[in-house]
């Protein structure tokens, strides 16, 4: 077990590279199961969720062959097993890819019910009505596992009742190879869609729409191998952003698509933050003064992203004025705010609502990171707060955050690593 422990005060200063996107890595990798061939992934993160996802395949059959951190040559050419193991589909949610991607495949799959960060209820109705119209019978065993079966998949119109980024990809997973017109409405329209999407177009595949509310799928009889880099991980870059915004002095992000960024960008100008995004692969932050407050309200994209909210709500916490978050994906996404209380932050919490009313400074406090993305905002936490601040629970952070104690030493932060014991109940377990 480790913590983390961050002196506090530091502005930051200098350039910070950003990695392939996690979102989009680990969609990719269960769709190299789509073709019988070898394919060669590039800029991919090396963190622990892409990881579990590399071992995944290998369990099922796959050849994963490694390059270097971020480079692996997987074949699926051999024969796979069509049940992904419930050790592995426990430790996060994009496990249930595999259920599209083997169900392309093989016509059968069997996933346990995904895992990852603790948010509510995280319901898979929308990949089942999708999975039934393609002409797949979906079923429960027992232990949570999840089985889809089809004697063939047809192409067809499906409709999601709301917007989800899990299905749609799914969906597309199960339909490149399924014969005929697949077409998705109120489809989820995230950058990692669209990486997904000109990925599968590159073996073959004949997708149009991504990015769109509504994608169209042509069915295709097989798929190639190829060789595809991963775009850069837009939430990495937005926590570097804000990071910077709320410790102050002036940082360089580079690898970055600026307009993947947009609405974390307007967010930031409208705190008073300096942001200079023209370029083609980098933005500028420059702060020096307090932020001003701002209302914040999180959508599926091109909405400020819901895995930027915990991160903003702490520049907001030492911001002039009163701001306003509103959740507007998930229902359980402020469990963070007591970890904040107990730097000095004043949040009071309604439902999908944060009312937080913005103090002079945060104080040094020992802390833990409940999930992946507020564990990423108690680092930025440490960094604004004075004093010191010890996280524990940083395993979550490195489920999608490459070397990110490195990177932010390397901009001037006084942060490291320490490894401590690991005391029973010393932290509620999330996954």
């Amino acid at each position: 077990m480790e913590k983390v422990i961050i002196n506090g005060g530091k502005t930051l200063s200098g350039t910070v590279d950003i990695g392939g996107a996690k979102n989009a890595a680990v969609a990719i990798i269960p769709a190299t199961l789509l073709t019988r061939g070898v394919c060669r992934l590039e800029n991919l993160p090396d963190i622990k969720d892409v990881n579990i996802m590399l071992g995944t395949l290998k369990q099922l059959g796959a050849k994963v062959k490694y390059i270097n951190p971020h480079t692996y040559e997987i074949d699926t050419t051999p024969e796979v097993d069509t049940e992904v193991p419930d050790e592995l589909a426990k430790h996060l949610r994009a496990s249930y890819y595999f259920l599209g991607a083997l169900l392309g495949r093989e016509k059968c799959a069997s996933v346990a019910m995904p895992g990852g960060c603790d948010f509510g209820v995280r319901p898979i109705d929308q990949h089942i009505k999708g999975f039934e119209l393609l002409g797949a019978k979906v079923g429960f065993r027992e232990n949570a596992m999840v089985e889809v079966k089809a004697e063939s998949l047809l192409g067809n119109q499906i409709y999601l009742d709301v917007v989800s980024v899990g299905a749609t990809v799914n969906l597309i997973l199960a339909a490149v190879l399924a014969p005929g017109l697949t077409t998705i409405e109120q489809a989820a329209k995230e950058p990692h869609i669209v990486d997904l999407a000109n990925f599968l177009n590159l073996m073959g595949a004949k997708i149009t729409g991504a990015g769109t509310d509504v994608i169209k799928i042509h069915g295709v009889k097989q798929l190639k191998g190829c060789t595809y880099s991963i775009i850069p991980d837009q939430i990495e870059a937005g926590t570097y952003m804000v990071a910077a915004a709320a410790a102050g002095g002036e940082v360089i992000i580079r690898n970055v698509i600026p307009k993947h960024l947009e609405s974390i960008t307007a967010k930031l100008l409208e705190c008073g933050i300096e942001v200079d995004d023209d370029f083609d692969d980098e933005i500028h932050i420059k702060s020096d003064v307090r932020p001003k407050r701002c209302n914040v309200k999180t959508l599926p994209h091109p909405g400020f992203p819901t895995d930027m909210q915990p991160q903003i709500a702490v520049l907001l916490s030492v911001a002039d004025g009163t701001s306003i978050i509103s959740e507007g994906v998930w229902d359980n996404r402020f469990r963070y705010v007591e970890q904040l209380a107990r730097l000095g932050a004043s949040i009071n919490v309604e439902g999908k609502l944060a009312v937080i009313e913005g103090v002079e400074h945060l104080k040094g406090a020992p802390i833990k990171a409940d999930d992946l993305r507020a564990g990423a905002a108690m680092f930025i936490a440490g960094l604004v707060a004075t004093g010191t601040t010890e996280i524990r629970g940083v395993e979550h952070v490195d489920r999608g955050y490459e070397k990110i104690v490195e990177k932010l030493a390397a901009l001037g932060a006084d942060i490291k690593r320490e490894i401590v014991p690991d005391p029973a109940g010393s932290l509620n377990e999330v996954g």
